[in-house]
């Protein structure tokens, strides 16, 4: 039952039902007592209701980027994503998470990759299949965690969904004279010598890369402690580090210490920042006249190249693969022709 008390010029109505409060200051008693009664009916027909229907598609991925995407390496850019598509799809975000159903996101799957036009009237251009894959996964996981964490909901909205068809996996070879020596002499790399520009931090950073196959984003990670030259090892953060609590401990080849000498006894190895890097490659590349390189070629390279010295299982401890399929299947680059030689 509702509690009024006299409250300034008016009357406070307190309303309590199982765990749920709420509370409201009106000028007349008639109208306490009328907004005490409706509400009271209002929680009780909440409380007897499913989890899945008090809680709204939005409520569920905004608590997800708060307790679950904050705790990632990527979190900035997933709750960027988050944030965009409860922006987006606003008839979606507002459903109650009973109403989020297969048919449901099939429709939007669809709808992003053929384009469609944002609430603000902008039309948004429709994206590739690889960036669709990217916010199912999140998506998924968030419907995952809100079923079997917090029990927000009964059903698996992703049973039988279908996935969007990925583009093939890349095949690029980084080509020793074609592509690496015109890259490293376009941003200016001394051997030998440390970086003095944030073009020569580039340079070096590729070639280490192409001798430890560690991501751009860990080789800017690197410095006096978390590179052992000693042991020849690097301990780099990674994305799913939330989940495993420790860090990846990466063995580093003879020629990626001799690399890395020069600037070993740095606080922080290179200076140059993730975005600045990529577009100093990218000029560089196109300097060079090289057609087709990507950075991130240059692990798929690294891995390949590893894989003629070491079993499959030490190589993926070099990747940090758990999945050795997308070892296979995306990293290791060797042709046909390249194995039959060897054969």
């Amino acid at each position: 039952m509702a509690s009024i008390t006299p409250h300034k010029d008016g009357y406070r109505v307190q309303v309590k039902v199982g765990k749920e409060r709420d509370s409201q200051v009106f000028r007349t008693m008639r109208e306490a007592r009328t907004w005490g009664a409706t509400r009271e009916v209002e929680l009780r027909d909440f409380k007897g209701k499913p989890e899945a229907e008090k809680h709204t598609v939005a409520e569920m991925l905004m608590r997800y980027s708060e307790e679950v995407s904050e705790k990632k390496e990527g979190a900035r850019h997933e709750q960027l994503r988050i944030t965009a598509f409860i922006r987006d799809f606003p008839h979606i975000s507002n459903l109650p998470l009973a109403q989020l159903t297969t048919p449901l996101l099939g429709k939007w799957r669809d709808t992003r990759l053929a384009g469609y036009m944002a609430p603000s009237g902008k039309e948004v251009l429709k994206v590739a299949p690889a960036s669709v894959q990217r916010d199912v996964n999140w998506l998924r996981n968030a419907c995952s965690v809100a079923r079997l964490e917090w029990h927000w909901m009964e059903h698996n909205p992703f049973e039988g969904f279908r996935h969007p068809g990925e583009s093939a996996p890349r095949d690029r070879r980084v080509h020793p004279w074609k592509d690496v020596r015109p890259i490293v002499r376009a941003l200016g790399y001394v051997t030998g010598a440390a970086p003095e520009t944030k073009s020569q931090e580039v340079a070096l950073a590729f070639m280490v890369a192409l001798r430890s196959a560690m991501r751009a984003g860990e080789i800017l990670t690197l410095g006096a402690d978390t590179l052992n030259l000693a042991d020849r090892t690097a301990t780099v953060k990674h994305k799913m580090q939330y989940q495993t609590k420790r860090p990846r401990v990466i063995p580093l080849t003879r020629h990626a210490v001799r690399l890395l000498k020069p600037v070993a006894g740095k606080g922080k190895c290179f200076t140059v920042g993730s975005d600045s890097l990529a577009t100093l490659f990218r000029k560089a590349r196109d300097r060079a006249l090289v057609k087709g390189l990507h950075f991130h070629d240059s692990r798929a390279e690294a891995l390949t190249r590893l894989a003629r010295k070491v079993d499959v299982m030490t190589l993926a401890k070099i990747s940090g693969h758990k999945d050795l399929k997308m070892l296979l299947d995306v990293y290791y680059r060797e042709s046909a022709k390249d194995i039959a030689a060897r054969l």
